[in-house]
């Protein structure tokens, strides 16, 4: 069973290996942005020169709340950025998951209120920094917050990646944001065949289902270029056929487990937000 419950974690094994890892985790991709800002590249991480045509599409379906997905982002998915993978994919993230459209068209979010709230920064992030190196280090940066419980710390990233909130703010204030949100539901939902959990992967139009882990595998696969990047070099393949038959145990986020605890609306939230940023003009000109 998910809780919904705000800042109440899930105490399965596999988070506690996290919390273990996590810190490590920010230490290193926190250091790979000093390295970039720094142009300076280890080298290890060394780009190679890959046609755009030969990329490989590697989509992540997620929700910020979802613990796994978190996992997934904090524990994974970043190391593309760290080895040299991401030359060869062209990643896409779409920070929906298992959330629901009302009648009235507000949305209602697997893990409650805040979820909405993180669904929205982070999709207004990616419009803001359309390109992923630009946008992804910010999602990082939230999700190692959100699984701390600290979801109200979210803009302290913006100051943490030197980064103007404007456009994100903006975003969010505007209501271009609900709408974005509104669009990765239509993306979400239009998929064949439907997710039926999060985090849902999928490399070049195909879900991995449960072996999301082993994305990398697929990756190698997938890739038919020539200039072959160190992280497939001497991968074995032959285990890299998705597990469709497989039920996965305690690693996912069931779309049909949505358990609101709030009634609160996602326009209620952004409201309530944007009051909080425009306090403290207010307090000002009073003075």
């Amino acid at each position: 069973m998910i809780h919904s419950v705000v800042g109440n974690k899930l105490t399965t094994t596999m988070e506690l290996d996290l919390c273990n890892n996590r810190q490590s985790t920010v230490v290193i991709f926190l250091l790979l942005i000093i390295f970039s800002a720094a142009t300076v590249s280890p080298s290890y991480a060394s780009p190679i020169a890959v046609a755009a045509g030969e990329k490989v599409e590697l989509s992540l379906y997620y929700e910020a709340l979802c613990p796994y997905c978190e996992n997934f982002i904090l524990n994974y998915l970043y190391k593309i950025f760290d080895n040299g993978l991401i030359s060869i994919v062209d990643l896409k993230l779409s920070p929906y998951g298992n959330a629901k459209i009302r009648d009235d068209n507000t949305i209602v979010c697997q893990h409650g209120e805040w979820e909405c709230v993180l669904n929205t920064v982070e999709a207004c992030a990616i419009h803001a920094w359309p390109v992923v190196n630009d946008h992804f280090p910010f999602i990082y940066c939230v999700e190692s917050l959100t699984y701390e419980g600290k979801y109200g710390d979210w803009e302290t990233c913006f100051a943490k990646l030197n980064l103007d909130p404007k456009p994100v703010t903006d975003c969010i204030s505007s209501g271009l944001g609900n709408a974005l949100e509104l669009q990765y539901a239509d993306e979400i939902n239009a998929l064949k065949p439907p997710h039926t959990y999060v985090p849902w992967v999928v490399v070049d139009g195909q879900p991995i289902y449960d072996d999301y882990i082993d994305f990398v595998s697929f990756i190698c696969k997938a890739y038919k270029g020539s200039n072959v990047p160190e992280p497939c070099l001497g991968l074995s393949l032959s285990t890299t056929t998705p597990n469709y038959g497989a039920k996965p145990l305690n690693n996912v986020c069931y779309k049909d487990d949505l358990n609101v605890k709030s009634k609160s609306t996602l326009l209620e939230i952004i409201l309530a937000t944007a009051a909080s940023w425009m306090h403290p003009v207010s307090t000002a000109e009073s003075v």
